[in-house]
């Protein structure tokens, strides 16, 4: 039964006014095209829907019973279409992140706040963990973004580089020595935990010159990096660019030989899927700003 929804839209007007005449006047047709709409739906459905009187018309029972149902399968189309626009224009909707903490605060937070200037209508949720636990979630569909330390090798992933960071180290006091890779690692270390991709990193980097970091101590975050090295509990391995409040001031940078090579932050979603409108925004505000 191929019945056109335009049919159902008129039989639904009509069944509200109890009138053909009042129906054309609010769907801007004619008496005469709401008729035959109305007709050839009875034809269709091999029904009566209406009674037809000399000063207006009436619902049989079967007509009672279509109006119900088809004014609220109308109405959930229009609410539909209207979420849909209001998503389309940003007006509702959700942009879920995935990140660590130190990228949040020191990278993220100036866009988080942008967005929901630009946008103060959609939720924004911000899902804390590890690039892996990030990743893990991304996989999920638990998130739409995922915020990283790269590089991330991953073929149901795409991840593009937003931002370039350094490693450096830093102690509690000045120091001009220039240290090699194996003086450095004689030192009291204080570093990241081993499963952190900006641990991973440094530690790849030592063990191409084929030295290995055992760290006195491990920390679980980024600031405290900076805490513990300005207190001078240690020389601590530190991302340049999220210390900037701080250097030279109560920690300051040691001078390596070779300097650690820099990397990058960047973004990640499955490849799989389509990225939500609100996630293609937050991406346009970061390559934007």
């Amino acid at each position: 039964m191929n019945i056109k929804i335009d049919h159902y839209k008129i039989f639904n007007e009509a069944a509200s006014s109890l009138s053909f005449s009042k129906a054309a006047n609010h769907l801007y047709i004619t008496q005469s095209a709401v008729s035959q709409a109305v007709t050839q739906l009875e034809k269709q459905l091999d029904t009566v829907l209406f009674i037809r009187h000399a000063k207006g018309v009436s619902l049989t029972k079967e007509g009672l019973m279509m109006h119900e149902k088809i004014k609220s399968a109308l109405d959930l189309i229009s609410s539909a279409e209207n979420e849909l626009t209001n998503m389309k224009e940003l007006k509702s909707g959700e942009l879920v992140i995935g990140t660590g903490d130190t990228l949040c605060q020191n990278y993220l937070m100036k866009y988080l706040v942008k967005f929901q200037k630009l946008y103060p209508h959609v939720h924004i949720k911000v899902v804390n963990g590890t690039s892996f636990e990030t990743i893990s979630l991304l996989k999920n569909r638990s998130i739409d973004l995922a915020f990283i330390n790269m590089p991330i090798d991953d073929e149901q992933i795409i991840s593009i580089p937003c931002f370039k960071v350094h490693d450096i180290f830093v102690s509690g006091t000045k120091d001009n020595h220039l240290y090699s890779y194996q003086e450095l690692s004689q030192k009291k270390l204080i570093m990241l935990e081993s499963l952190s991709n900006s641990r991973k990193y440094v530690d790849e980097c030592f063990k191409k010159e084929g030295i290995s970091l055992l760290p006195e101590m491990e920390l679980g975050a980024h600031e405290l990096l900076k805490v513990f090295a300005s207190y001078q509990m240690g020389i601590s391995c530190v991302i340049k660019e999220f210390s900037e409040d701080c250097l030279n001031k109560s920690i300051f940078e040691l001078k390596i030989n070779p300097p650690i090579p820099s990397r990058r932050i960047g973004y990640a979603y499955l490849s799989s899927l389509s990225l939500p409108l609100a996630a293609n925004k937050f991406i346009e505000l970061i390559h934007n700003i």
